[in-house]
């Protein structure tokens, strides 16, 4: 036998302003994180860090 329990929005506390607020995040998220994985490619950062090595994080300046 299946039982299914379930609990609403409203018995969580969480109201329409929450509810819009998670369904946004939820769609742009993975959106965002598609376009940055793209260019913090390995070869692209590499690049990066041959064309301008004095702005790398950590260089200390003497």
């Amino acid at each position: 036998m299946c039982m299914s329990f379930g609990i609403s929005f409203v018995e969580m506390g969480i109201g329409k302003l929450e509810i819009t607020v998670i369904s946004v995040a939820v769609i742009i998220f993975p959106i965002l994180f598609i376009i940055a994985s793209k260019n913090l490619d390995p070869k692209g950062v590499f690049e990066w860090m041959m064309e301008k090595p004095d702005d790398w994080i950590g260089k200390k300046n003497n």
